[in-house]
């Protein structure tokens, strides 16, 4: 692939992300895709043949850009409460930078469920527990963690980082009405979270 056929690429996906996070696949139209990528659209359509594979492409390589971000969590040198904090920094900066994203993934996951699940399809869970279990074992015997509420405190862990941006429009009303900052609140949040999470663990 040539450098300018690169950058068409690269214009077009940040278009398309643009357009889907905010119509959404079905609303979404491939000339408005194209007009914003600054392309006519028989050029879109020489790179992606239909909206869908458009979506799949993009779906894939801003799931793919989030998780690549967390690979630092599977290290060694780092301590449960590291990767505890490690994660909430990266990830709520990760959505500041793309605030739409939650609701954007949501939503498609709620029309079509099987798209996530080929994403994440060759993750051997069983596999992330032994992991997890051979790097941190006296930390997760000293938190009580065990391979059965290791799924309530990932999914704990998560809503805390997504939530306030999934409900960001209902957020900013409220704290508005407090003399709240949202875009402070957030910042604070990457600290608060984590100890948290750690201070509910460590009892």
């Amino acid at each position: 692939m040539s450098e300018n056929e690169k950058l068409t690429e690269e214009k077009i996906f940040e278009a398309a992300t643009i357009v889907f996070e905010e119509e959404g696949l079905s609303g979404a139209r491939m000339q408005s895709i194209a007009d914003r990528a600054g392309i006519n659209k028989a050029l879109l359509h020489y790179y992606f043949r239909t909206k869908d594979h458009l979506f799949e492409a993009v779906f894939t390589k801003l799931a793919k850009k989030m998780f690549m971000k967390f690979n630092p969590i599977f290290e060694n040198h780092l301590s449960l409460e590291e990767k505890i904090r490690f994660f909430f920094k990266e990830h709520i900066s990760f959505m500041q930078q793309n605030p739409k994203l939650p609701g954007f993934i949501l939503n498609e996951i709620n029309h079509n469920p099987q798209r996530i699940q080929k994403l994440i399809k060759n993750i051997e869970f069983k596999n992330l527990w032994l992991k997890i279990l051979e790097q941190h074992k006296d930390e997760l015997y000293k938190y009580n963690i065990t391979e059965e509420t290791l799924p309530q405190i990932m999914t704990t862990i998560a809503s805390l980082s997504v939530f306030p941006f999934a409900a960001k429009g209902i957020l900013e009303v409220i704290f508005e009405n407090m003399g709240v900052d949202f875009d402070k609140y957030i910042e604070m949040r990457k600290n608060f979270a984590a100890d948290f999470v750690i201070k509910a663990i460590t009892k």
